[in-house]
């Protein structure tokens, strides 16, 4: 019984002893001194006193650094301040070892770990590299180490910047266009993967790498062709290598190379699904065959479940429409397309268009031709509405076709009065107001 007592009481011991050397990793070896200089700099951070918050913050940053992750938060904070006052390299390095160390003793933290914190880290690298090549590299390393790291969480800060470091990095000879393209996919399928699972957070990171990438002037068709055909030789029968060289040559709009015919055709032996049968459309369009363009674009929307996916071939079907000048065809498509996208900007410049094509041969007299542009005008109106980024153009056909409304003369014996109601039949079926020309 004695042994097992004295067991007992070094066990409880060797615990006590245990939680004071835990308590003292957090605290340092004077708690009450890393409370009190913890206070003091979250306190001048707060009121943006950098400078004099930092004998404070450096006390607890060497000191105690397991005490809390605001250290290095706010470490950023000061660090950030401190090297755009002075300007010196030293305080660089310093905002370094915060993010070093943040990873160590908080690295495994659920939502802002070793991912989150290289992400920051490549972006100061970066922002502060001054053209320097060897801290851009290591920027570009760090951001791809966050990317790996994350895999479907990375921060949407991180997949930008990712595109943005490596841009510069190509441009200073640090990497190769093939790995530059290669990014670019892999960051592209990424983003779409994110957004087909609904998370929205990740919606303006396509238009900035889109804008990177475009912008580069990296991205002609030549150099596209010249780096993705041997890897389309390489993986002929590869599903997803397929669709990423179709979705890219696409959007490059390099739809005439005989890489994307050959590209289109594989895909639709392999699978005939939608975007197959899309890309297919597409190189028919291409070689002016319309008639084949057509089929395969019905094909397309037939074999379509998503509703972005189908508005943009509804969108395509309706431009031919509007070129063969089926006018109604055109409208009854891109009711279609606002079905899946209501605010589709485009669809309602289409059916603008085609109601002001088709005015030629609306039936009846003069007026009633001219009556139909202020259906037209009120469907560019609505489009700039519903689709900012189609204000310019919207607004350029207001102007371009407000010039054939009726004038007052011709509404005068019909004793139509401006702002009335007005019913413009046939095919178009809309009810308008009356305007006038000056």
């Amino acid at each position: 019984m004695k042994k097992i007592a004295v067991l007992a009481c070094g066990v409880c011991m060797l615990a006590t002893v245990a939680q004071a050397q835990t308590k003292e990793d957090k605290y340092g070896v004077d708690s009450v001194k890393t409370i009190t200089n913890a206070s003091i700099y979250t306190e001048l951070v707060k009121q943006k006193n950098f400078e004099e918050a930092l004998p404070a913050w450096r006390y607890v940053f060497f000191n105690a650094p397991a005490f809390q992750m605001n250290t290095y938060i706010r470490g950023e904070a000061i660090m950030d301040y401190m090297i755009q006052k002075t300007k010196k390299k030293e305080y660089v390095d310093t905002l370094m070892m915060v993010y070093d160390q943040r990873i160590k003793y908080f690295g495994d933290n659920d939502r802002y770990g070793e991912g989150y914190i290289l992400g920051k880290k490549g972006l100061a690298l970066f922002r502060y590299a001054n053209g320097d090549t060897t801290m851009i590299k290591q920027a570009y390393s760090c951001l791809l180490r966050a990317f790996e790291l994350d895999g479907p969480d990375t921060h949407p800060g991180t997949v930008v910047s990712a595109m943005g470091v490596a841009y510069e990095l190509q441009k200073a000879g640090g990497l190769s266009r093939e790995d530059f393209i290669n990014l670019y996919m892999k960051l592209t399928e990424f983003l779409a993967a994110r957004e087909s699972e609904g998370e929205k957070v990740y919606a303006p990171c396509k238009g900035a790498i889109d804008d990177i990438f475009f912008g580069s002037g990296l991205a002609d068709c030549k150099t596209l062709s010249d780096l993705l055909t041997p890897r389309f030789e390489a993986n002929r029968t590869d599903l997803e290598t397929l669709k990423e060289i179709s979705s890219l040559l696409r959007r490059r709009e390099c739809t005439d190379l005989p890489l994307y015919t050959a590209v289109a055709e594989e895909l639709y032996k392999i699978e005939p699904s939608a975007d197959a049968a899309y890309s297919l459309a597409v190189m028919f369009g291409t070689k002016k065959d319309f008639d084949r363009m057509e089929q395969y674009l019905k094909e397309a929307i037939d074999k379509s479940e998503d509703p972005a996916a189908r508005s943009e071939y509804n969108l395509r079907l309706a431009q031919l429409y509007l070129a063969k000048k089926d006018f109604p065809g055109v409208k009854t498509i891109c009711l279609a397309v606002l079905k899946d996208a209501p605010n589709s900007g485009q669809a309602y410049i289409l059916i603008g268009r085609a109601y002001a094509f088709g005015s030629t041969d609306f039936p009846g007299e003069d007026f009633e031709k001219h009556a139909v542009f202020w259906a037209a005008v009120d469907k560019f109106i609505k489009a700039k509405q519903v689709d900012p980024n189609v204000a310019e153009e919207a607004n350029k056909l207001i102007e371009q076709y407000s010039v054939y409304f009726p004038t007052k003369d011709e509404a005068f014996f019909r004793s139509i009065t401006a702002g009335q109601s007005y019913k413009v039949g046939g095919w178009i079926n809309e009810t308008t107001a009356a305007r006038f020309k000056d």
